[in-house]
């Protein structure tokens, strides 16, 4: 199994960033409890960030035709408004998990909607850095 992992603006300032939020770990950590996961469970992560749209976008039509067999996406802020991304993944018919760190339902109200999470198969929210790991569980019993 081929799992792709995008993350969208500024998730790579983790640790970094608003802390209080985001939690203390930063980016190399998460691509770590990735890598191990991914080790643990014999399956391939592909880890992907960019803080463009249009390179996010290329990476989902991208997963089209490179074997990838599910995504799990963090669109960070383009969450909320990025009807490209939203297009990108309606495209595609593989499972995708949209995932935040922080709980998105508690915050300011325009993080209260995601444009993205209606074409995705699920949403996680609020649980940290473990959200990665629940969404890849959950990818696994899909199906």
């Amino acid at each position: 199994m081929k799992i792709l992992v995008i993350n969208g603006p500024n998730i790579n300032f983790l640790g970094i960033r608003e802390k209080a939020i985001y939690g203390k770990k930063d980016y190399p950590y998460l691509l770590s409890i990735l890598e191990e996961k991914a080790k643990k469970e014999g399956i391939e992560i592909i880890t992907f960030q960019s803080n463009g749209e249009g390179e996010i976008i290329d990476r989902i039509q991208e997963a089209y035709s490179d074997q990838t067999d599910a995504i799990i996406i963090n669109p960070g802020a383009y969450t909320h408004y990025s009807y490209a991304i939203r297009d990108a993944l309606a495209s595609i018919e593989l499972p995708k998990i949209e995932v935040h760190i922080s709980n998105v339902h508690t915050r300011e109200e325009f993080r209260h909607v995601s444009v993205t999470a209606p074409v995705c198969t699920g949403q996680i929210v609020g649980l940290g850095l473990q959200g990665y790991l629940l969404a890849i569980d959950a990818i696994m019993n899909i199906g």
